[in-house]
């Protein structure tokens, strides 16, 4: 087991890399990725406006490591803030080998999310 240790809970999406989502060398896309982790943001946004929601900004993302074919890659998703209309949502991305037990994190980014209405416009966030 790697030192370093996925958070405790249960990740939000789980997948597997795919041939398709793979360069020449299969090398996973940073954009497949980046997809997944907004989804997985999304589902805690969407939880917590009880309601529509929508990606307004990701602060940077580093890749730490590759991600290849046959990878199961697991998605941690937290509410670190809310304001009036806007969640902050912090990501961490984890693949392991489909062989093995060893997990390393790959990236890892915040998303910002606001409410919308029925309107597609900002609304409040509900009471927690």
């Amino acid at each position: 087991m790697s030192q370093e240790r996925p958070p405790e809970e249960a990740p939000v999406i789980r997948v597997v890399a795919m041939p398709a989502d793979a360069n020449p060398a299969g090398d996973i896309f940073g954009g497949w990725l980046m997809s997944w982790m907004d989804l997985a943001a999304g589902t805690v946004a969407a939880r917590r406006s009880r309601g529509r929601a929508a990606t307004i900004a990701v602060d940077s993302m580093t890749f730490l490591r590759p991600v290849i074919v046959g990878d199961e890659v697991s998605f941690y998703a937290d509410l670190v803030a809310s304001g009036r209309t806007s969640m902050k949502i912090h990501v961490e991305a984890w693949r392991r080998h489909r062989e093995g037990e060893e997990t390393h994190k790959v990236t890892e980014a915040t998303f910002t999310f606001v409410a919308l209405g029925a309107d597609r416009k900002p609304r409040e966030l509900p009471a927690a």
